[in-house]
């Protein structure tokens, strides 16, 4: 009886962890889709600029002592790589059965960059009213305006048209 006592702890210790959830772990979300494909979508867009950045700087494209030149290819590339961000949300969309495709390429085009923006006018309203020389000119706030919604919103829109054209993401 001991043996046996002994036999089913070590099937229980086997049956803990990784057996127990291997099936949970490519599962869906099934509340809220939306927030993960977004929060992804934007990860990989501002991943994908980060490496084209550092790439950019070790092939000696920019240049360090120029801050305001990284700053700007920072900002431009950023832009460049919405397809990606919107392509990376759809393809993770599409892998969650959800069907709302325009809410999910909106939601990335729109969400980081809203935010960002939002608190950069919140903290350039106070520099303007202060006279600080750092605080950014309506004309420069307007161009990057027009670069995002010119520029990265259908990019974004363009990635995510390819994202769910794609073979749905299988899972092992």
């Amino acid at each position: 009886a001991g043996y046996n006592e002994l036999q089913t702890l070590e099937d229980a210790r086997e049956e803990s962890g990784w057996k127990l959830v291997h099936g949970d772990v490519f599962r869906p979300p099934q509340n809220t889709p939306l927030i993960l494909c977004v929060m992804v979508g934007t990860g990989a867009q501002i991943g994908s600029a980060f490496f084209f950045t550092l790439l950019a700087s070790m092939l000696r494209m920019l240049n360090p002592i120029k801050k305001g030149q990284a700053l700007t290819a920072v900002i431009m590339l950023y832009v460049l790589c919405g397809g990606i961000g919107g392509y990376v949300s759809a393809r993770l969309y599409k892998f969650c059965d959800a069907k709302a495709w325009k809410k999910n390429t909106l939601a990335t085009a729109i969400f980081f960059p809203s935010i960002i923006v939002g608190m950069f006018m919140f903290l350039n309203i106070f520099l303007t009213f202060v006279g600080a020389a750092t605080a950014v000119s309506f004309l420069t706030i307007f161009l990057i305006f027009f670069l995002w919604a010119c520029v990265a919103t259908p990019l974004a829109f363009l990635g995510s048209y390819f994202g769910f054209r794609a073979e749905k993401i299988e899972v092992p």
